[in-house]
């Protein structure tokens, strides 16, 4: 009896079907990092908030003096700073859920083994992918909280939809921190992280966050327009503006594939790995 109840809670007796991959409890991850979070070091937690702020202050503020408003995709203008505060703001949830689901996600892989120790447990891959990109989600919804307040005394919110940019900004921390872990799970070796900036860098400075896509040839638009950070730019921007199109439905449509494809990748890379 003892040899069938150790067959049936094994990784082994838990190939095939859902319960290979499901158990239900991806919270056992989210608790397990709220625990590890609780002894490192806030200062370094609380400056991943900073960078756009500083961002904001020294472009959207400086800068937005001298240049005054910009037009929207729409034909819209606003103010410079208003202008660039909600493209900073979906960076900021790229790079948070970026790094979060990547190069944490790398060290436990590759150096702690903790994904090991889990998935010996009852908990299935997916547990695990969900359950980190879970935690990424939370701190991400901190620092875009603390962003929006700073947006909302700055007079940036320019229409009562900008309480919806929070959600968004969660919606777009999913659809990255999601690819992310499936790219990472593919990653040995540090050097081999040198792609996720390589990749991050062009995307930040392209992606109509600080100027208007209008500014390239059509040929470089229509390469801009296929990255994930110019749907969510887009995004947050009509929201915090007020400036709402049916289009926007698109921005979501996007990385609600970019979610799913992840979570597939992730799941059967991490049954590969361990359980098969």
């Amino acid at each position: 009896m003892s040899a069938l109840i150790a067959r049936e809670t094994s990784p082994a007796g838990r190939r095939g079907g859902v319960r290979a991959l499901w158990a239900g409890n991806p919270g056992a991850v989210v608790q397990r990092g709220l625990i590890a979070a609780r002894s490192s070091s806030w200062i370094v937690v609380l400056s991943g908030f900073f960078e756009p702020v500083f961002y904001l202050a020294s472009l959207g503020i400086g800068l937005g003096a001298l240049i005054g408003d910009v037009e929207t995709s729409s034909g819209t203008e606003v103010p410079y700073a208003a202008y660039i505060a909600p493209a900073l703001l979906a960076v900021s949830a790229m790079n948070g859920a970026v790094y979060d689901s990547t190069w944490n996600v790398f060290f436990k892989l590759n150096y702690g083994k903790l994904y090991e120790g889990m998935l010996s447990t009852s908990l299935g891959p997916l547990d695990v992918a969900l359950g980190e990109i879970l935690y990424a989600l939370l701190r991400g919804l901190v620092y875009a909280t603390g962003f929006m307040i700073i947006m909302q005394v700055l007079g940036l919110n320019l229409a009562w939809t900008a309480v919806l940019a929070l959600p968004a900004v969660l919606l777009i921390a999913f659809g990255f921190a999601s690819i992310g872990m499936a790219v990472t799970s593919y990653m040995k070796t540090f050097q081999h992280m040198d792609w996720i900036n390589f990749v991050l860098l062009p995307m930040f400075l392209f992606s109509a966050t600080f100027y208007p896509i209008t500014v390239y040839p059509e040929w470089v638009q229509v390469i801009v327009q296929a990255l994930p950070l110019w749907h969510g730019v887009e995004l947050i921007r009509g929201l915090t503006t007020g400036i709402l199109s049916a289009g926007m439905l698109w921005h979501v449509l996007y990385f609600v594939v970019m979610i799913g494809l992840g979570l597939v990748f992730t799941t059967k890379r991490l049954r590969a790995l361990f359980l098969d």
